[in-house]
C-alpha cells in the first residue's frame, strides 16, 4: 500500500525518507512542492496529489509534512490516519514532534516506522504495543546500548498481539486504578457581517488516559447520542452494541489513546461563544484604509476565554499596518499579508480592541472584497454542543 514515507519541514527540505518496497526517488516530491507553493497557508496544501505514476497523500502536523508515496489506488483517509498514528507515536515516545526531537533520536524513528508497517501495509500501531516492541529511549538506556551495543528492540513478541485484543498487554497491574476521559470539542463556523451564523459544525474528541488492572470492560453513555451525525471509534469499541442500544462498551488499551471522534452538523445546537464588531475600509482616495476590530463573550456559560487569536489575511496591496491594540499584541508579515492578533485571555470587564490605520501600495487600485477573520479560541471545562458533558462510566468486570 504505502510505498515510501517522506519527512518535510516548514522550509521545504526532507530531512527523513523510509521506503518498505523499492526506493522512490526525492524528485517524485516536486509536485509537492509545487502544490505548496500555490497555497497561501500549509494547511491549503491539498492532502491528495496525482502524478502520472504516484499518488502523494500527505498531512501537515507540528510545522512538518508527512508525505506517504503510494502507486496503486488506495482509501486515501485509510493512509491520512496511519500517517496522524505516525505523528501520534512520536509525541508520546518523545513528548514533541519536531524536526530535532526526530533527527536526535533518527534510529529509534526508523525502528518504528519498520514495526507500524510490514511492507507496506499497517501492522502495529498501538502504542502500548510498540512500547513492547520498542522501549522508549531513557538517558540511562542510552548509555547501556553505547556500551554494550545494545539495542531499543525487545527480545520476546507482545503478549497482546498473540490474543484477541492485541491493543492491550496482558498481566497489567496498578496500585492505583483510575481512569479519565477529557471531551475536547472544535467549533468550525462561518458568520456574515451582522453575526449571524451563516454555517456552523462541532468536531469533537474523546481522549482516555485508562490506568486500570487486569482486564477492564467499561461501558460509557451519552445524555443524546442521537445528536452525533457522524462517528468514528478505537478498534476497542464494540460496534454492534452501539448500532443496537447507543452505548460505548470496550475493553481500553493500557494507557492514553483515543476513544471516539464524532461530528455535530445541527447548526442550531452549536452556540456561538464569542462575538465580533469589525469595521475594515479602504479609501477611494489615497493609499490608506481603516481598521476596527472589537470582541466580546457571549455565550460561554460562565466560563473563561483563553487563548484567543485573530487571524487576517490582507489584500496584497496593503504595505503596513499602524494599529493600537488595547490588549495583546499584534504583528504583520509583509511577505505574507497576514495580520495576527493574540490577545490572549478575554477580558468581560474590558473588551479588547484593535483599531488604526493601513498604509496601502502607492497607485494599487482599492481592494475589492473587505478581508475575513479567522478567530481561534479556547475554552476549558465546556463542551459547546452540550451532548457529551454528562456521561456516565460504568467498570462493568475487571478479571486477570
Amino acid at each position: 500500500m504505502i510505498h515510501s514515507l517522506f519527512l518535510i519541514n516548514h522550509s521545504g527540505d526532507i530531512f527523513l525518507e523510509k521506503h518498505w518496497k523499492s526506493v522512490i526517488s526525492r524528485s517524485v516530491c516536486d509536485y509537492f512542492f509545487e502544490a505548496k507553493e500555490k497555497a497561501v497557508d500549509p494547511e491549503n496544501v491539498p492532502p491528495v496529489l496525482q502524478t502520472p505514476h504516484h499518488y502523494l497523500i500527505t498531512i501537515y502536523r507540528d510545522k512538518l509534512f508527512f508525505l506517504s508515496v503510494i502507486q496503486t489506488e488506495v482509501p486515501p483517509l485509510f493512509v491520512i490516519e496511519f500517517l496522524h498514528r505516525v505523528a501520534d507515536t512520536i509525541q508520546d515516545y518523545f513528548g514533541d514532534c519536531s524536526e530535532s526531537v526526530i533527527k536526535d533520536n533518527v534510529v529509534t524513528v526508523y525502528e518504528l516506522l519498520e514495526e507500524m508497517l510490514d511492507n507496506g501495509f499497517p501492522l502495529a500501531t498501538e502504542s502500548n504495543v510498540l512500547k513492547e516492541m520498542i522501549r522508549p529511549p531513557t538517558i540511562l538506556r542510552s548509555v547501556v546500548n553505547t556500551l554494550t551495543g545494545g539495542s531499543n528492540v525487545g527480545d520476546t513478541l507482545p503478549t497482546g498481539q498473540l490474543s484477541n485484543i492485541p491493543w492491550r498487554r496482558a498481566g497489567v497491574k496498578y496500585t492505583n486504578n483510575e481512569a479519565y476521559f477529557d471531551v475536547i470539542e472544535e467549533i468550525d463556523a462561518i458568520l456574515d457581517k451582522s453575526g449571524t451564523t451563516v454555517f456552523a459544525e462541532i468536531q469533537g474528541v474523546i481522549e482516555a488516559c485508562v490506568r486500570l488492572s487486569g482486564m477492564p470492560d467499561l461501558t460509557l453513555s451519552f445524555m443524546n447520542p442521537r445528536l452525533f451525525d457522524d462517528v468514528s471509534f478505537h478498534p476497542c469499541v464494540r460496534f454492534k452494541r452501539w448500532e443496537s442500544e447507543r452505548i460505548l462498551s470496550f475493553i481500553p488499551p493500557d494507557g492514553n489513546f483515543t476513544l471516539m471522534n464524532y461530528h455535530v452538523s445541527s447548526q442550531n445546537l452549536v452556540a456561538i461563544p464569542v462575538y465580533v464588531k469589525q469595521s475594515i475600509s479602504f479609501f477611494e482616495m489615497g493609499p490608506c484604509g481603516r481598521l476596527d476590530i472589537t470582541i466580546g463573550p457571549k455565550q460561554t456559560m460562565g466560563k473563561t476565554v483563553e487563548a484567543l487569536m485573530v487571524t487576517i489575511h490582507m489584500p496584497k496591496a496593503v504595505l503596513s499596518a499602524n494599529l493600537t491594540p488595547t490588549q495583546g499584541n499584534y504583528t504583520y508579515d509583509l511577505a505574507t499579508k497576514v495580520l495576527v492578533w493574540d490577545i490572549g485571555k478575554l477580558n468581560p470587564q474590558k473588551l479588547p480592541n484593535l483599531r488604526g490605520s493601513l498604509s496601502l501600495q502607492a497607485g494599487a487600485p482599492k481592494p475589492e472584497d473587505n478581508p475575513s477573520l479567522n478567530i481561534d479560541l479556547k475554552i476549558q471545562q465546556l463542551a459547546i454542543s452540550g451532548t457529551p458533558c454528562m456521561v456516565a462510566l460504568t467498570v462493568e468486570r475487571i478479571f486477570s
